[in-house]
């Protein structure tokens, strides 16, 4: 019996050796990865068309819940960039982005997603991942850091441009109204991706996103530049995602089940991938099939508290790996740290400079092509 909970729960596992030297580097990983996803939680959010706050709130529940039932021991579950791109684009297709109803139908896919990759993993469905060329997931990586680096570069530059996943048509109507951009935005965001780059040369685990996402949003304040045409997060809802049923709705389920699909397997390639090679760095193996059990199990328990499809990610990875991760600990002590930190910056949060917050996947983009 103890055996079959321990493989289902590998967690429980992981705690019956549990000592104060594991604990050490999972506090170290936890605290950094912590940091790392408030930046990264409101940028992705934003990527995916929905207000920043739910990026936050896709930053809890996941984490708590993969770390249970996931057998990655680096693995930093949470909003990723590709992810939030295919959300954007189904999604986006059945209602207008950033509505009420787009919100709704977001969280609902996560739990189509949760509930595909749970069943996956309870009938053992992990072997697909080995029909997955390289190069296929090469290419569709550097195609969707293109995409993903295109779609935003409206708050790069403050430009209004009009959604597409046509990169040249981005490229082209940028040119052509080259004269109309925003030259403080451009200025900040272009110098927040520098810094981002430049940092992560210089030492990978220090947390870039969150030191430019601070300096822009105390210059921005002191300078109050959200006066002078740069865009700003602006009001963020305060306290912990509510547990609701609101999204639910069959018919609507129904529409969504190509994209629910597509995010199913997407997410779990990378994640998969991802998981594989930190643990081959590290000398054990990833069971594929509970690893479908713990994405699915996070989405679905992420869903009904407000949060949008999640998987691992590959930066976030190699921050929690280079940080000292020793097991799934390392998750619950991001999730708690990133709650305590939400709490005590919640209102300086408001005045982050969108060109600053979503300048993090641009540096991501960089390493993808």
């Amino acid at each position: 019996m103890k055996t079959h909970i321990k493989n289902f729960v590998p967690l429980a596992d992981t705690l019956s050796s549990y000592n104060k030297s594991v604990f050490k580097g999972d506090l170290n990983a936890g605290i950094t990865v912590g940091i790392m996803l408030i930046p990264q939680g409101m940028a992705y959010a934003i990527l995916a068309g929905l207000p920043p706050v739910y990026g936050l709130y896709a930053s809890i529940i996941p984490l708590l819940i993969y770390a249970l039932f996931g057998t990655s021991r680096q693995l930093a579950v949470g909003p990723v960039a590709m992810v939030s791109l295919l959300v954007v684009a189904g999604v986006g297709e059945f209602a207008e982005v950033g509505s009420a109803r787009f919100i709704q139908l977001a969280i609902l896919t996560a739990l189509g997603v949760g509930l595909v990759q749970f069943l996956m993993g309870i009938f053992r469905m992990g072997f697909l991942v080995n029909f997955l060329s390289h190069p296929v997931l090469s290419g569709f990586t550097s195609a969707a850091a293109l995409i993903i680096g295109a779609s935003q570069i409206k708050n790069l530059t403050g430009l209004e441009l009009p959604r597409s996943n046509q990169v040249q048509e981005i490229v082209i109507e940028t040119i052509r109204r080259f004269t109309e951009i925003e030259p403080i935005t451009a200025a900040i965001g272009i110098g927040s991706i520098a810094a981002i780059i430049l940092i992560r040369k210089w030492k990978r685990t220090f947390p870039s996103a969150l030191v430019v996402v601070v300096v822009g949003t105390a210059v921005t304040a002191l300078l109050g530049l959200n006066q002078h045409g740069v865009a700003i997060v602006g009001d963020i809802p305060t306290g912990l995602p509510s547990f609701s049923l609101e999204f639910l709705n069959l018919s609507d389920a129904r529409i969504l089940i190509p994209i629910v699909l597509i995010i199913s397997l997407v997410s779990y390639m990378e994640s998969i991938a991802v998981a594989k090679a930190i643990a081959n760095k590290h000398g054990y193996k990833v069971d594929a099939n509970q690893e479908l059990v713990a994405l699915g199990a996070a989405n679905i328990g992420g869903a009904f508290f407000q949060a949008f499809p999640t998987t691992g990610g590959f930066s976030r990875t190699a921050v929690n790996d280079q940080s000292g991760a020793n097991s799934t600990v390392a998750s619950i002590i991001s999730a708690v740290d990133y709650c305590t930190d939400r709490s005590l910056f919640n209102s300086a949060l408001l005045l982050s400079a969108k060109c600053c917050t979503g300048c993090d996947y641009y540096g991501g983009c960089v390493r993808s092509v």
